[in-house]
């Protein structure tokens, strides 16, 4: 059910962002859900599961499991052990690292994740070569499997020069998911710390709004109601985005996650993927796109709402 259509059912939080076919449900890890910034969740397809697994005040790690082989991947694992947790209680197989970027919060845990697992030859990922315990760097287009899952890798540098996407599918067309760390949030994007406009334009509109609509997105941090608060600050006559800032609003009182969005949902609310947009551009008192990009950077930077 898109979260759209069930703003008059905003108690059903659990079920919100989720299409009826997949199962979402709190996992407690084994551990007391007071050890995590939010709820921790599950999300299950037949082939593809991804856990959310809350880290440090407001991060995301991911782990994303092939349900035909258990073979898993931890997506930017910063705190080793709870990935660990995830790992025993899935009762899968450690393989890959998949590290989007090489900021301390998303890769100071490769290391001892590495060290953790001393009998599994772990492959770790990613497009820097700041990232700790890198062993195989990759670039644009670049592609691999997880179990009998697909692995894109999506070069999306502006926040650091060597930021990756990892856009994931699997052989049965399940619903694709896209591990976006801190160039796409749910609502807005990462600080330009290394790029420009342009490079973040080519990160949000040429690469990934061209994903399937339905990809779900997973980011890095949960930052979803102050980026909507900005959205609305942009486009206050925008209904999907009130919508949306409404639910994300009623998700985080009941301490749950407002990840995944979806690429179609982010077309929708996003300002930063929406710099096309007449209304964005109008704020902007710009027409052109990568212009609309830089003014709406700057001015989030000193948004206080």
């Amino acid at each position: 059910m898109p979260w759209t259509r069930i703003s008059s059912k905003l108690k059903q939080v659990a079920k919100a962002t989720l299409n009826p076919a997949i199962v979402r449900k709190v996992s407690q890890f084994g551990t007391s859900s007071r050890q995590f910034h939010s709820r921790p969740i599950t999300i299950s397809q037949p082939d593809m599961k991804i856990r959310l697994v809350p880290a440090l005040e407001d991060n995301y790690m991911y782990l994303l499991v092939d349900e035909e082989t258990r073979q898993c991947a931890a997506v930017d694992p910063v705190e080793p052990q709870k990935i660990l947790d995830a790992i025993k209680e899935e009762n899968c197989t450690l393989t890959t690292i998949l590290t989007t970027h090489h900021h301390w919060d998303h890769a100071n845990g490769n290391d001892k994740l590495v060290k953790l697992v001393p009998s599994q030859k772990i492959v770790v990922y990613g497009g820097d070569d700041r990232i700790p315990a890198l062993n195989t760097k990759v670039g644009h287009g670049d592609q691999f499997k997880v179990g009998n899952l697909n692995v894109k890798c999506l070069f999306t540098p502006c926040h650091t020069t060597g930021h990756i996407c990892y856009y994931v599918t699997s052989t049965s067309g399940e619903q694709p998911a896209v591990f976006t760390g801190d160039t796409l949030f749910v609502g807005g994007c990462g600080k330009f710390f290394e790029g420009t406009p342009d490079m973040m334009y080519s990160a949000l509109v040429t690469i990934l709004s061209k994903l399937p609509g339905n990809t779900r997105v997973f980011c890095g941090h949960e930052y979803t109601v102050n980026n909507l608060k900005y959205a609305l600050h942009v486009e206050p006559e925008n209904t999907t985005t009130k919508e949306k800032f409404t639910w994300a609003k009623e998700q985080r009182a009941n301490n749950l996650p407002t990840i995944p969005s979806s690429i179609e949902e982010e077309l929708k609310t996003n300002p930063f993927m929406r710099v096309d947009n007449s209304a964005v551009q109008k704020h902007c008192r710009t027409s052109e796109p990568v212009s609309t990009m830089g003014f709406l950077r700057e001015e989030k930077n000193n948004f206080r709402g």
